[in-house]
């Protein structure tokens, strides 16, 4: 009799996307906690043209082997390792969703290849999801290249206050711990204070995998940015709660495919970076469309895509002017 094969506690869904060094920075720190949880690793490269796949497929990374450094003669201290090529780029949330039919994991985490994952960030939150079955999604702590709180890492839905004092305004930057005007970054909340949010960061996205088919994972109607917004929303109207729990840490280089990270010096052409620093504004406009129209009166509503559109094109000019 054929013996079945044991389904790991945990799948890490990693999209990249001309990341490789990065990607593979990413994948050792996971080495190195291979013995904290039982988990496998799915690799989704959205059609990279820097040798991802081809380095992947070398004699370290083989989707028909486990991985292990090179000189490592441990034979138990490997990686489930699962690769899946797209061959364009579908973006984020077209990107992750390839991996649905592949996910073995009684958990499901989103986690960005350009991130280091510390010891205890996965095992903290997989404890504490088995533990609270009312929590359908969770981060940990996660913390910049300079050691401090990546912001998006726990956020407000935008309502036209918080996109008014956010976006517009900017003034939650001028008075960041006030409760009536920092409300979308909850700075007026202890970052080392576990506490419910209305959204996390798709950096480091935890759920079980029967909240993710039921709510439909993401949605494909996003290319880049406010998709993990948007998985957030549908979650608690699922009757879930969103948690940031910074017991766990993790650390985040962020912005390197928008070409906004200057510790990166990867080249990012204007094209690609009009993409890309044009989609969170696309984003914001299908996010208020979808999520609040019926929520609030038409005329408001009208004033605030009108709000988006300007926004737009002053993104657009900034970016043609300074690059």
């Amino acid at each position: 009799m054929k013996e079945l094969k044991k389904k790991p506690l945990l799948s890490i869904v990693i999209l990249n996307y001309n990341t490789k060094n990065l990607l593979f920075d990413c994948l050792y720190s996971l080495e190195k906690i291979i013995d904290e949880i039982d988990f496998e690793v799915i690799v989704v490269d959205n059609g990279s043209t820097d040798g991802s796949i081809q380095e992947l497929q070398k004699s370290k990374f083989s989707p028909s082997q486990r991985l292990s450094r090179v000189g490592d003669n441990n034979q138990n201290d490997r990686l489930k390792l699962i690769i899946i090529e797209n061959r364009d780029n579908l973006g984020f949330a077209k990107g992750n969703n390839v991996a649905k039919n592949s996910v073995n994991g009684k958990y499901v985490v989103f986690l960005n290849s350009d991130t280091i994952v510390y010891s205890g960030a996965l095992k903290t939150c997989v404890d504490y999801l088995e533990k609270h079955k009312d929590v359908g999604a969770i981060s940990c702590k996660v913390v910049l290249s300079d050691g401090s709180l990546d912001k998006d890492t726990r956020r407000s839905f935008i309502t036209p206050w918080i996109g008014f004092v956010h976006i517009f305004t900017r003034l939650d930057r001028i008075f960041p711990r006030s409760k009536l005007i920092a409300k979308y970054w909850y700075g007026y909340l202890p970052e080392d204070q576990t506490h419910e949010v209305d959204a996390i960061q798709g950096a480091f996205f935890m759920s079980p995998k029967e909240v993710l088919d039921k709510v439909g994972w993401f949605d494909e109607d996003y290319f880049l940015d406010g998709e993990d917004i948007d998985l957030s929303w549908k979650i608690k109207e699922a009757g879930f709660k969103v948690i940031y729990y910074p017991k766990g840490k993790i650390l985040h280089l962020k912005g390197v495919t928008k070409g906004k990270n200057k510790d990166c010096k990867k080249d990012v052409s204007l094209k690609e970076k009009m993409k890309y620093r044009m989609a969170s504004v696309n984003s914001m406009e299908i996010f208020v469309k979808k999520r609040l129209w019926s929520k609030y009166p038409l005329p408001l509503m009208l004033f605030v895509l009108l709000g988006i559109k300007a926004l737009k094109l002053m993104r657009t000019t900034k970016l043609l002017i300074l690059g």
